[in-house]
């Protein structure tokens, strides 16, 4: 299953966390310069003049950032991105250790990261939270965790070291749009971030454009697998999956919009007794192969749903297309809307022919 934040604070699955497969290996040098010009003729530039001091509002009160930072680590999943979006590049990021390359790193990080002349950031282990010491020895001044699962232990241990800027609201749960807002704040950039927001919105509209079918189109973004066909797991509206499909014109199944009310939580499930009421157009899931679907299909209860039934799946082998809806960025998205969009649009092909 795709990035589904197996650390000891967000285990939801047994079967899920025999599929997050880790790699060790680590990148590059940390103490080279971080901020660099584009090498591609995009915008980047210094931090705005009167970008500092900012104080940015989170989830465990509020930090200030007193001067533009020249060693920043990223903790959320994305953060990565967005640092690298707006020109700088960090000197510490979690490992990509699901959908990321030999580097554990992803294609368009390193892209980008070429682009603007960066070193490869030090890459980290942060499947048990927050590595306090290997952080410390990269000597930080500025820790940014606008999507992650941040602790409040955590964040008390690491201010220590450095300003951090934890999520706003929900653990996982930012948008896209509000961690590029956030960490253009706290990079001195937010006139750059606008631009950037501004040409990944029109890359969405492009998407929109090309499959006006998506539009109205129901869904529900599910992990089953044929290792336990006793339930069926769900990532509810707060998870940035549904969130990106929801950008492109889609909505959230009504059962799912009930199951999900009042929650915080990214992920759930239920019962595969419950099958036959998880109507929607489509159904989304991560699968090892077409046995898989097949077996959904032929199971008694999982073959209920009304999706499979109709053949209406999305059924995400390709670990590196699956970790561009887990992890939406500036940088993700356009390989998402060529990678992955295209595979959406057949299912709902298929919905409208059943």
């Amino acid at each position: 299953m795709l990035r589904l934040r197996t650390s000891a604070r967000a285990t939801v699955l047994a079967a899920t966390a025999a599929l997050l497969v880790l790699v060790g290996c680590s990148t590059g040098p940390s103490g080279s310069p971080t901020v660099t010009p584009s090498a591609t003729g995009d915008a980047t530039s210094p931090a705005d003049a009167d970008a500092y001091p900012v104080t940015i509002k989170h989830a465990f009160g509020g930090t200030t950032v007193a001067k533009a930072p020249t060693r920043v680590v990223t903790l959320g999943w994305t953060d990565a991105d967005h640092v690298a979006a707006l020109g700088v590049a960090p000197v510490g990021a979690p490992k990509v250790t699901w959908g990321g390359n030999a580097k554990l790193s992803s294609d368009w990080f390193d892209s980008r990261l070429a682009a603007i002349g960066g070193a490869a950031p030090t890459r980290f282990d942060d499947a048990d939270g927050a590595p306090i010491e290997e952080i410390a020895k990269l000597s930080p001044d500025l820790i940014l965790a606008t999507n992650s699962g941040l602790t409040k232990v955590e964040y008390d241990k690491l201010s220590k070291l450095a300003p951090v800027v934890a999520y706003p609201k929900v653990a996982w749960g930012t948008p896209w749009e509000e961690s590029l807002e956030i960490i253009g704040q706290a990079l001195g950039r937010p006139t750059q971030a606008k631009q950037v927001e501004a040409k990944t919105e029109q890359t969405l509209a492009d998407a929109r454009a090309k499959y006006p079918q998506l539009a109205g189109k129901t869904f529900i973004y599910a992990f089953v697998t044929a290792a336990d066909f006793s339930q069926v797991g769900y990532y509810t509206p707060n998870d940035l999956r549904p969130r990106m499909l929801v950008e492109l014109g889609m909505k959230n199944a009504p059962v799912i919009e009930k199951l999900g009310a009042g929650s915080k939580e990214f992920y759930r499930t239920v019962s595969a007794e419950q099958a036959a009421t998880l109507k929607s157009d489509i159904l989304l899931t991560y699968t090892e192969g077409n046995a898989a679907v097949s077996a959904m299909r032929k199971d008694p209860l999982i073959g209920q749903i009304p999706a499979i039934k109709s053949g209406a799946v999305v059924a995400t082998e390709n670990k590196r297309v699956g970790l561009t809806t887990s992890s939406p960025s500036p940088l993700s998205i356009p390989f998402m809307v060529d990678l992955f969009v295209p595979t959406v649009a057949e299912a709902v092909a298929k919905a409208e022919a059943s």
